[in-house]
C-alpha cells in the first residue's frame, strides 16, 4: 500500500490506538510476553489479538522472538507513564480518543459546518466532557504543560499582579505561571469539578492561589490585573467566541486587559486541528488577524500580540479609564 492509498488507510491508526486501550505497552514493558499470556492479561479473544499483534509488529511498534513479543523505540511512547502522556490522548475510551473516533462522521461536518460528535454520541463534547471531567482536565492539563514554558516567556505576567485563568483546566498553566513569577498571585475559573481539582493542585501556593467555579458564559470574577484564556476561544463557534469575550471584558472592567493564548504562529494555524475542534464541538483554529477581529465584534482593543515557540498571546483591553 503506498501513496493516497496509505494516507487513507484506518487500519494503522486503530490498531495503535487499541493497543493504546489494551495498555500493551506497559505489560511489555515489563517483559516480552507471548500471545495467550498478553490474551489472558488483557481479557481478550486470543486470536484476534495475534492478528492485532502481528499488524503492531509489521508496522514497527512491536518486535517479536520466537513466541515473544516485545516493545519496541516506536511503541514506547504507548506507555501510561511515558512524559507525552500519548497513551491517554489515544485510547478510544477516553474523552479525545472518543472525540477523534467522530471523524466517521467528518462528511457531516464538512457538509453542515455542524459537530460529527453529537451525532455519533447523541451527546454534545461538552457535555460528556462534564461527566468525565476527571479524565477530560488531565488530558487537557498534560497538553498545556507541554506549552506552558512558551505562554510564559511570552509576557512579564508578574506585572499584572492577579490574574484570572478563564476556563483554567486542572490549574497547570497557573501553576507554572506562579512558580516563574514569585510576585503574582492567581485564580482558576472553570466548572465545578474542574475548579475543584485546581484548587487542589494550588494548595502549596497558600493565599497566592484559589480556584472558583462558574460559566463563562454568566459571569466571571472581577476587576484582576489581566484575564487570560488559553485554548479556550477556539472551542467555540463566533456567536459563542464573542459572548466569552464580552463577559470577560465586563468582569475586566474599562481599562482592563485580556490576554488570548493560542497554538497560532501569526496567521497560520494547525490545518489536523482546525478540523478536529469542528468535528467535536464546531470550534474554529483562527490566526492573530481573525482573534483581533473577534475581540472588536466583543467590545475589546487589540493592543498587542506576544509570541513566542508555537503560541501566540493576543493582548487586548477594554476601552475606557
Amino acid at each position: 500500500m503506498s501513496g493516497i492509498w496509505q494516507l487513507a488507510d484506518l487500519i494503522t491508526p486503530m490498531a495503535v490506538r487499541t493497543a493504546a486501550h489494551l495498555r500493551l505497552a506497559d505489560l511489555l514493558a515489563e517483559a516480552p510476553r507471548t500471545a495467550p499470556e498478553l490474551a489472558g492479561l488483557t481479557a481478550t479473544d486470543e486470536d484476534a489479538l495475534t492478528r492485532l499483534l502481528a499488524h503492531l509488529v509489521h508496522i514497527g511498534v512491536l518486535e517479536r522472538s520466537g513466541d515473544r513479543y516485545g516493545l519496541t523505540a516506536l511503541g514506547d511512547p504507548l506507555r501510561d507513564d511515558h512524559p507525552d502522556g500519548f497513551r491517554a490522548f489515544a485510547d478510544p475510551a477516553s474523552m479525545i480518543g472518543r472525540g477523534d473516533l467522530a471523524f466517521i462522521h467528518l462528511p457531516h461536518s464538512v457538509k453542515t459546518g455542524e459537530a460529527a460528535y453529537p451525532r455519533l454520541y447523541g451527546a454534545q463534547f461538552w457535555d460528556d466532557a462534564r461527566v468525565q471531567a476527571g479524565d477530560y482536565d488531565r488530558q487537557m492539563g498534560l497538553d498545556i504543560s507541554a506549552d506552558a514554558p512558551d505562554v510564559a516567556a511570552a509576557f512579564d505576567w508578574g506585572s499584572l499582579g492577579h490574574v484570572v485563568d478563564v476556563g483554567g483546566g486542572d490549574g497547570t498553566l497557573l501553576e507554572f505561571l506562579l512558580d516563574r513569577f514569585p510576585t503574582l498571585t492567581g485564580q482558576v475559573f472553570d466548572q465545578p469539578a474542574t475548579a475543584a481539582t485546581a484548587a487542589r493542585r494550588l494548595e502549596r501556593f497558600g493565599d497566592r492561589a484559589s480556584a472558583v467555579a462558574g460559566s463563562f458564559f454568566d459571569a466571571v470574577p472581577p476587576k484582576a490585573g489581566g484575564y487570560l484564556l488559553t485554548a479556550i476561544v477556539h472551542d467555540w463557534d463566533d456567536p459563542h467566541a464573542v459572548a466569552i469575550l464580552e463577559k470577560v471584558a465586563e468582569a475586566a472592567g474599562p481599562g482592563g486587559r485580556v490576554f488570548v493564548v493560542e497554538k497560532v504562529t501569526g496567521d497560520r494555524v494547525g490545518t489536523g486541528m482546525n478540523l478536529r475542534i469542528l468535528v467535536y464541538m464546531t470550534g474554529k483554529e483562527r490566526g492573530v488577524t481573525e482573534l483581533a477581529a473577534l475581540g472588536r465584534k466583543a467590545g475589546l482593543d487589540h493592543v498587542a500580540t506576544h509570541a513566542s515557540g508555537a503560541m501566540s498571546v493576543v493582548e487586548f483591553r477594554v476601552p475606557g479609564a
